[in-house]
């Protein structure tokens, strides 16, 4: 792996909401939060061509263009997906859970000539020379259902090929899959070399179930990760004291899940720790996990994060966690 898996920090930046994710965020917001950011220390964004159909990575490019024209920052973005035209779409309304004034819409591709020219229109709307880390976005079961195998062929005979081309000729300094399931990157591990696998909700307060076959093959391989989503798509952000909706792996939490992290935050609050420090604080306690990269939209959320990150949390809660069997006893915990 050509980028030190320590330069990351632990406190990534997730660039899904500064295109558009769910609502319209002004360009100026846009740009303050990537700021404040940096301003908090902030060394690892990650973005996508998905994420706003190249809206992310427009804004992204523009705001380092001024902050990082040297580009030290570490970059990551995707491949997987193209953009295609769309005519006659009301660019007003949610598209893939995006409200994008970009006159696109993607499209799963994995193939040779696709993952190249993905690569090459990423470094342009990134204004980058290169690209620090190159994930393949979305492929899997977990995406594709039935027709994994077929796409799993297609990537394999093509895409994956293009990975290597770029980071063994150095234009990407490391090559991963980007994904919302583990068992995917064990079946890439077998037939091919990665760096680092960005793991999306699968490493959390509530699953850990990477710790039998995935995380000890990453060690052996010498793979890191960086775990996004580790709020479980924001149950684990707010607990469950409110009114809801309750949100779980993009869908309603489903009532086991609800009286679960009810039992969670309950531990945390007799502690004294917001539930979101546990969550967030969590998953690096992993050796191979090297960063943490939460969604932020705003500058308050860059500095909750921030925030929570710097959560002193006693030995005792999540000691308690493990005696109330709300984690696994064999999960590394921080301290």
């Amino acid at each position: 792996m050509a980028i030190d898996p320590g330069a990351l920090g632990s406190l990534g930046f997730g660039a899904a909401s500064i295109g558009n994710l769910y609502r319209a965020m002004s360009e100026e917001n846009a740009a303050d939060t990537v700021r404040s950011a940096l301003s908090a220390g902030i060394r690892y964004l990650d973005t996508a061509p998905h994420y706003g159909f190249g809206l992310s990575e427009k804004r992204l490019g523009a705001t380092l263009a001024d902050l990082d024209p040297d580009e030290d920052l570490i970059l990551s973005t995707k491949v997987g997906r193209r953009l295609d035209p769309v005519v006659g779409s009301d660019l007003t309304r949610q598209r893939q859970g995006f409200v994008s004034p970009e006159p696109v819409e993607s499209s799963f591709d994995y193939s040779y000539d696709s993952v190249m020219r993905s690569y090459e229109a990423s470094r342009a709307r990134l204004r980058r020379d290169r690209i620090d880390i190159l994930y393949v976005h979305d492929i899997g079961r977990f995406a594709h259902g039935d027709r994994h195998p077929d796409i799993f062929r297609q990537f394999m005979e093509g895409g994956y090929r293009a990975l290597r081309e770029l980071r063994d000729g150095g234009a990407v300094g490391a090559i991963g899959l980007g994904v919302n399931e583990w068992e995917i990157c064990v079946e890439a591990l077998e037939y091919g070399d990665y760096d680092i696998m960005l793991l999306a909700g699968c490493y959390t307060l509530l699953d850990q179930s990477p710790l039998d076959i995935f995380l000890p093959l990453c060690a052996r391989r010498n793979v890191s990760i960086v775990v996004g989503g580790p709020y479980n798509s924001g149950i684990l952000a707010t607990g469950v004291k409110g009114q809801g909706p309750f949100n779980y792996q993009y869908q309603p939490a489903p009532p086991a899940i609800i009286d679960r992290v009810a039992a969670i935050e309950a531990i945390c609050d007799r502690h004294g720790v917001p539930i979101a420090a546990a969550a967030l604080q969590f998953p690096l306690a992993h050796p191979q996990v090297i960063s943490v990269i939460p969604g932020m939209n705003s500058p308050a959320q860059v500095e909750r994060a921030v925030t929570l990150m710097r959560q002193d949390i006693p030995p005792a809660l999540w000691a308690e966690l493990k005696q109330q069997g709300l984690i696994r006893i064999d999960a590394p915990v921080p301290g």
